[in-house]
């Protein structure tokens, strides 16, 4: 359907010279002279004359010094102090009567009705704060000094408690403050207001909208003649009567009614139902209608720019949705609260605000499906218009729980597993070692944390980076290196002869195999430059856990780095609060080594040494054996314990155990062991043939 304005509209509103009117030209001045002391009369600005004045609240909140505020169209600031004797600067303001009167102002202005209180007397009255209750009360006391210049009130309600103090002029210099004014609020009919039935055109112009006359009638849509045009008009009902009134005219622009209660468009509507549905605007509730959906509300003052980063406010303090908190007693009963916002950033925006207040665990949302190849709907009155009440219909059918943080579904995630289950992924059952002998045991699986143990001088270090130089070969990974038992020079040396296969000197160790050349060792530069960052601290203080975890953050964004080295656990600041065991403290650091690893898709090898080991006989320790605690290996994906022969009887001395003592995950690996061969020249491991079926898997 093709959206268009209807055309019938045209003739009424040039008749009636149309003009285009803003809610500020609406409220100076009224087209109908004979009615005095109603609407247009009491929407008028305040006047331009403002006294100053000052207000006092029971307890000071401030000791800055006095600032002019804005207090009901006044100007005034106020004193946190028991008013001070004023001085004042002319005969006529000495006078009882003059101080008085501006005292009463002052006191009206705060929604105080002071007409028939004296000075040096008690006066009960309404409180303004509270209403009285339920009975309606009078119990608030009013003392008026008996030269009529300072005022002091208490409510005596046990629900209120309204306290407060005011003079007639300020004349203290100390802190002050600003207590808010209390908006009476108007009891308004339709006669007063002077509410007709549509016309016709305007039915058609609904109509148009797919919205039938039926409904109109229904929820009671109105005109009223408003300066030379005719503007909608949508009375807000609670029990039937008259409580508001929010009016379109139509450039679309929208004002309500001045001093009246906020509720909800519709509200007696939902009285009852424990399903209800929030929309943006009265249109939208008029075309939740048409598809059956009575029970439905809109909001009266549309939605925010975004959603507020503050806390909640205190219910009085929430201005911006007072109507929720007005329609409390009809949402209490409601179950489930479809929100069925507008699509646009606002829109969104409004939903999150009403949920958060609402509670977003009885909370749903809908998805307005496309009205285009391009273009989805952005409300309700839209989907009706485009593509149908049934249509609109299923949007609300198919509302799907409101997200809330940390609380997911497996439904969420049925991307991923099926990515999982076809291993479309890239790296579905973990990359390989490199050794053959090894990859039975144990692969590499982003995201998971690698525990690596074993006693001093068993190459614990040179293995890893044994391994890092088989992924990169593999794979292409990019690695980050927090290596602090390594000299930058060393661990450059150690990577280039396990990369290029050749000793970094030939001296000593290098025995009479050729050295690296000038032109390997400067590719090999650029290899390291290309494959590794280096997380270093180069002055005299210890790293922390954070600090590690922080920069190897910026690796993974800046350089796309796959895998983190951490060595070894005892070279970092391991300072704890008083209150927290070591244990405590290694749980807690290497849950934020695991989150790190699962939030980037990145593996940690952490290396950690084993305690004092006593009446040790030479065999590999375990990983129970890690010192600080047994957390390393409850909590880590696989725990690998590197061993080092040390006997000549027992084989060879360059013969390196690699004992898989915990694989998680079963995809990945399992638990075993297996034997490499070191070449102590090069730096390189390679795989046993001395394997035996039993000592892979066990």
């Amino acid at each position: 359907m093709r959206l268009r304005y209807p055309h019938t509209l045209l003739p009424l509103f040039t008749s009636l010279k149309l003009t285009t009117m803003n809610t500020q030209t609406l409220f100076h001045s009224s087209p109908f002279p004979n009615l005095k002391n109603t609407f247009f009369s009491q929407r008028r600005r305040f006047p331009s004359h403002r006294p100053f004045f000052t207000v006092f609240c029971s307890k000071p909140i401030s000791r800055n010094p006095p600032s002019p505020l804005r207090t009901n169209g006044y100007h005034g600031s106020s004193h946190a102090s028991i008013p001070r004797p004023v001085q004042l600067e002319s005969p006529m303001e000495k006078s009882v009567e003059f101080q008085l009167n501006i005292l009463k102002k002052k006191l009206e202005a705060i929604g105080m009705e002071t007409g028939m209180c004296e000075p040096g007397q008690y006066n009960h009255l309404l409180c303004p704060e509270c209403l009285g209750g339920d009975q309606e009360e009078r119990s608030l006391s009013l003392y008026i000094a008996p030269d009529g210049g300072s005022a002091a009130w208490n409510c005596f309600r046990g629900k209120c408690g309204w306290k407060g103090s005011t003079q007639a002029f300020a004349g203290s210099s100390s802190a002050r403050t600003q207590v808010d004014p209390v908006k009476k609020i108007r009891k308004i009919t339709e006669e007063e207001l002077e509410l007709e039935p549509l016309c016709d055109e305007l039915v058609v112009y609904f109509s148009e909208r797919l919205i039938s006359k039926q409904t109109l009638e229904r929820n009671g849509v109105k005109q009223r003649k408003y300066d030379d045009q005719i503007v909608i008009a949508f009375p807000y009902r609670r029990n039937g009567g008259l409580i508001s009134c929010k009016y379109r005219d139509i450039n679309k622009m929208f004002w309500q009614e001045a001093n009246t209660e906020k509720i909800f468009y519709g509200l007696d509507d939902i009285v009852g139902h424990s399903d209800i549905i929030i929309v943006e605007g009265e249109m939208d509730k008029l075309a939740m209608e048409e598809a059956g959906f009575l029970n439905c509300v809109s909001v009266p003052d549309g939605a925010p720019p975004s959603i507020s980063s503050k806390e909640l406010p205190p219910q009085d303090k929430d201005k911006k949705y007072q109507y929720l908190w007005n329609c409390k007693d009809e949402l209490k009963k409601a179950t489930r609260v479809i929100l069925a916002t507008d699509g646009d950033p606002p829109g969104q925006a409004l939903a999150e605000e009403l949920a958060r207040r609402i509670g977003k665990e009885k909370c749903w949302r809908v998805r307005w499906p496309r009205k285009s190849r391009s273009d989805n709907c952005k409300d309700a009155n839209e989907v009706l218009m485009y593509l149908g009440p049934d249509a609109l219909k299923e949007v609300i059918e198919n509302a799907e729980l409101y997200p809330i943080r940390g609380l997911f579904n497996f439904r969420d995630y049925f991307d991923e597993i099926d990515a999982y289950y076809h291993r479309t992924l890239g790296y579905d059952i973990g990359i390989s070692t490199g050794w053959n002998n090894l990859n039975d045991l144990y692969n590499v699986v982003p995201g998971e944390l690698t525990i690596v143990t074993g006693v001093p001088n068993s190459g614990k270090s040179e293995w890893i980076d044994a391994l890092l130089c088989n992924l990169n070969e593999i794979v292409g990974w990019k690695f980050a290196l927090c290596s602090m038992e390594n000299k930058v020079r060393e661990h450059a040396r150690k990577l280039l002869e396990k990369h290029l296969k050749k000793p970094f000197f030939n001296e000593r160790y290098g025995e009479s195999v050729e050295r690296m050349s000038v032109e390997e060792f400067e590719q090999g530069k650029l290899w390291l430059s290309d494959t590794f960052s280096l997380i270093r601290c180069e002055d005299d203080s210890l790293p922390n856990i954070s600090w590690v975890l922080d920069l190897a953050k910026a690796a993974v964004l800046r350089h796309g780095v796959r895998g983190l080295v951490i060595d070894p656990y005892n070279e970092l600041d391991h300072q704890r609060p008083p209150n927290q065991t070591e244990t405590e403290y290694v749980s807690q650091m290497l849950t934020l080594i695991k989150r790190f690893a699962q939030h980037h898709g990145c593996h940690v090898w952490f290396v950690a040494h084993p305690r004092q080991l006593h009446n040790w006989v030479g065999g590999p320790p375990n990983l129970y054996d890690i010192s600080g605690s047994a957390h390393f290996i409850n909590k880590c994906d696989n725990g690998i314990v590197i061993h080092r022969n040390r006997d000549p009887e027992a084989g060879p001395i360059d013969q390196v155990q690699v004992c898989v003592r915990k694989v998680r995950n079963k995809v990945a690996g399992t638990i075993g062991e297996a034997i490499l061969l070191y070449n102590r020249v090069t730096g390189e491991y390679t795989p046993s043939d001395n394997n035996r079926p039993a000592d892979r898997k066990r």
